[in-house]
């Protein structure tokens, strides 16, 4: 535990502070609508997601849920409301200025560099922390090979800490899924995010690849003190790990509250027991 607790204070060493206190409001997602031509994805939805919880994002498929961290990562621009994020307002912003910000992310569908080694792809996880400039870099001598040496460090722990040393030159297209998975999720933490959003990090995964993936993501959240968005379809998961949950159902929000108050609500029991909608 204390050996965990080190690591993330070592990767906590350049990402500046945001001067927020743990339960006060790290995200908040005010009147959000997204439209794709006459097709209403997301429909004036609201939440806040406060620093250092997990808070679920749960509902049938077609609910709106990828969609909503689209627009939380820049992915998507919605057409109405406003996004705060550690006290900046938006309406729209670039995938890549939310990773400056300190925004990371896991998907769907596993977005790796399959012909590189896992060390190599966690590498890619530090590239907006990297400060030399072109010039440096292309000679790799002085300050350019000292900053790679650092980062080097940082990505080291993160290999210890997901206990994949065994694997970390093998290329990560050998892996199997359960391990691409968690490689995924290790790039991600490389980046040093304020808030983490994890699409459904245990799709197509067994009972004991969950159980695994379930330690590593209460470590992520209260050994680093990483703020995690999840989306899961699992219950049983989402349940014992989140301490908030918010449910859609076609666009809309019908419950926000602790996973008791989400699971004794009328409105949720009737979208689960319900017809599953088509899409995403």
């Amino acid at each position: 535990m204390n050996m965990h607790i080190t690591r993330s204070q070592e990767l906590r060493m350049t990402r500046p502070d945001d001067g927020l206190n743990k339960g006060d409001p790290l995200l908040v997602v005010d009147d959000i609508s997204l439209s794709f031509g006459g097709v209403k994805a997301i429909t004036d939805i609201s939440f806040d997601i406060k620093k250092g919880e997990i808070r679920a994002i749960i509902g049938p498929n077609g609910a709106g849920k990828t969609s909503m961290l689209n627009v939380i990562n820049g992915f998507y621009h919605p057409q109405e409301g406003t996004i705060t994020f550690r006290g900046n307002k938006r309406s729209r912003m670039r995938p890549h200025e939310a990773a400056n910000q300190g925004i990371a992310r896991t998907f769907q569908n596993i977005a790796l560099f399959k012909g590189m080694s896992v060390l190599d792809n966690l590498m890619t996880g530090r590239i907006t922390l990297m400060k030399r400039n072109l010039f440096w870099q292309s000679i790799w001598r002085g300050p350019a090979e000292q900053e790679e040496l650092e980062h080097r460090q940082a990505v080291e722990h993160i290999i210890d800490f997901l206990e994949i040393e065994s694997i970390r030159k093998t290329p990560v297209g050998r892996l199997p899924y359960g391990l691409q998975k968690r490689v995924e999720l290790g790039r991600a933490l490389a980046a040093e995010p304020a808030l983490l959003l994890l699409d459904e990090p245990m799709a197509g995964m067994n009972l004991e690849e969950k159980e695994d993936m379930s330690r590593y993501i209460l470590d992520v959240n209260q050994q680093f003190g990483t703020t995690i968005a999840l989306i899961e379809h699992d219950m049983g998961v989402v349940m014992d790990l989140s301490d908030r949950v918010v449910v859609l159902d076609y666009g809309r929000k019908i419950g926000d509250g602790s996973p008791d108050e989400v699971r004794n609500n009328q409105d949720v029991i009737d979208a689960y027991l319900g017809v599953s909608h088509d899409g995403e």
